[in-house]
């Protein structure tokens, strides 16, 4: 799979949540103290999702931390894959948003089918098998 593809599929699931694509591909990939530090924040976020006074993921600073996010799995995976890595961050970053937006529609449907704690619970099931898989396609 091209890497640019794998960048930017990574970088969508940082728009859903922030620390999974990073968690993820570090657990994978180099595990050690960071890996653990980025799972930690993974589960956090988990966690601080469900509460009904989580902050808009479409909000300036929720949309800037996951368009770092996806620039920096998308460096990572175009490093990896000995391409570019500045384009690789790009297509993170530009996944990012539109998995942020994308995520936010899907969630609100979801809501109203089946809730708003078995909606997010199903998106961070989602995040991270998305982001197990491609993760296993990095070079």
């Amino acid at each position: 799979m091209p890497y640019l593809l794998l960048a930017f599929l990574l970088g969508l699931v940082s728009g859903l949540r922030t620390f999974t694509a990073p968690a993820v591909l570090w657990l994978m990939r180099h595990p050690g103290p960071w890996a653990i530090g980025l799972g930690i924040f993974a589960l956090f976020e988990y966690f601080v999702d469900l509460h009904p006074n989580a902050p808009p993921r479409t909000s300036t600073s929720g949309l800037l931390v996951r368009v770092v996010s996806g620039a920096f799995v998308g460096w990572m995976v175009a490093f990896a894959a000995n391409g570019s890595a500045i384009a690789g961050a790009i297509a993170g970053a530009i996944a990012a948003v539109i998995g942020a937006y994308a995520g936010l529609a899907l969630r609100i449907r979801l809501i109203d089918a089946i809730g708003r704690v078995p909606a997010g619970l199903l998106e961070d099931v989602l995040a991270i098998v998305a982001a197990v898989l491609i993760v296993s396609r990095v070079p």
